[in-house]
């Protein structure tokens, strides 16, 4: 049995950011000792398969996040439509149907916010292409409680607000381009 995970890397995206998150999840090791959660804003009035399907093709766990659930190393969690997705203290997640922020829900803002909380300077963001604001803050938060945070470079985001009002509003988080990104996520361990 996985044990939980001490590490968590978050990814963020809206519009455009689809296509690198799969090529992200495609480019990672077979064994990593962090868990990663992915924020992509989606519409709850339509059912995905997004999880099941990436789980099936890519040979990884990859699934939904349920409320109460653990966070184990070596998977894959996307939040739910409809839902802001938190962290517990006792790093467990928790869904909340609470107002949208930025017009989402779920929101990037709230779950970068609360893994920063409670993962503190073993949790690292990458915020990518998007056409609202979301993501902004959270990076902030990220940062404030020491770790590392990371924005597509906004010349090779498909939609660029997202990415350029997180650099203009974060001096210290790195920009990368989409190489540079997708080769951080093949060497982590």
């Amino acid at each position: 049995m996985l044990g939980a995970a001490e590490n968590v890397i978050l990814i963020g995206g809206s519009a455009g950011s689809y296509d690198l998150i799969i090529q992200i999840l495609k480019a990672l090791p077979a064994y990593f000792t962090c868990a990663i959660i992915v924020v992509i804003h989606r519409n709850s009035k339509y059912e995905t398969q997004i999880e099941s399907s990436l789980s099936s093709q890519l040979e990884k766990n990859i699934e939904s996040a349920q409320d109460k659930g653990r966070i184990k190393q070596n998977w894959i969690y996307f939040a739910p439509p409809g839902y802001h997705l938190l962290i517990e203290p006792n790093k467990t997640f928790s869904l909340d149907q609470s107002e949208p922020i930025q017009f989402s829900r779920p929101s990037i803002d709230v779950t970068f916010e609360s893994v920063a909380d409670v993962y503190g300077d073993k949790a690292s963001a990458f915020l990518l292409s998007g056409a609202n604001q979301d993501g902004s803050n959270g990076i902030a938060h990220v940062l404030r409680n020491g770790g590392q945070a990371f924005v597509q470079n906004p010349a090779e985001s498909k939609m660029d607000v997202m990415t350029k009002y997180a650099i203009s509003q974060n001096e210290n988080a790195l920009i990368c381009d989409n190489k540079k990104i997708i080769q951080y996520f093949s060497t982590i361990n």
